[in-house]
């Protein structure tokens, strides 16, 4: 690779993981709609790069160039989300309770490992070369999403400053109460980042139901007049 193009391709990484690390996009922005005309328009985009390459107005040098540009923005944003990510983690303090399964625990772990080491099989980091520019892009990315997977969990955190749901952050304040949805699903409702009235289901295991009751029996109490605060100025006219 020319020294113009590695610059670039630094740039680009910058930038996207700069979009990552501020959450330019949230996993709650995924919707269905949303995820098809994303899928349609990258389809869109490979079939006419397929169909330029074909008629000869795509020469292969760019083409790579361009994929490589493509790897480099995806290995950026999701490098710069997990860092966000292990940030926010550590800020919320210790876990006091997860529900734990080889489904929700050693599953997702295994596969994020793949990620990481078939990231840097595709970079012959095991082998010390030879070193391409499809190969290095290509392995950051899964390297990236490897690393997302060990700081994202799939199943809700409940830590010491609040509970961690996905890519998101509930402070115990904003927590304003719970109920058993049915047996073994629990569910809690909180304000949301537009103190909006939502809540979320999770599954309890019976022999833990009287912990997690005694943990949110315990949160609310403590944090009963920051949350009756907030609730009234969000009663208020104007808000």
């Amino acid at each position: 690779m020319s020294l113009p193009v590695i610059l670039l391709l630094f740039l680009i990484f910058i930038a996207t993981s700069w979009m990552g690390y501020k959450r330019l996009l949230r996993l709650r922005h995924l919707t269905q709609r949303r995820l098809a005309y994303g899928f349609l328009a990258a389809m869109a985009i490979l079939t006419l790069m397929t169909a330029a390459q074909w008629m000869g107005y795509f020469p292969q040098h760019i083409a790579a160039k361009f994929t490589m540009g493509l790897y480099t923005a995806v290995a950026g944003f999701f490098m710069g989300f997990a860092f966000k990510q292990f940030i926010l983690r550590r800020k919320t303090g210790n876990m006091e309770y997860a529900y734990r399964s080889f489904w929700t625990e050693a599953v997702p772990n295994l596969i994020s490992i793949l990620l990481i080491s078939f990231g840097l099989y595709r970079m012959q980091l095991f082998t010390l070369g030879p070193f391409t520019g499809i190969g290095l892009t290509s392995g950051l990315s899964l390297l990236a999403f490897g690393l997302l997977g060990v700081t994202m969990r799939i199943v809700p955190e409940f830590r010491q400053k609040g509970i961690m749901i996905l890519d998101r952050l509930v402070p115990w304040q904003e927590v304003v109460a719970y109920r058993w949805h049915r047996e073994n699903v629990i569910q809690i409702d909180y304000l949301n980042a537009n103190s909006e009235l939502t809540d979320f289901t999770t599954a309890i295991p019976a022999e833990d139901h009287l912990i997690i009751e005694r943990l949110l029996g315990k949160k609310l109490k403590e944090h009963e007049e920051q949350r009756k605060k907030i609730l009234k100025k969000r009663d208020q006219p104007g808000h």
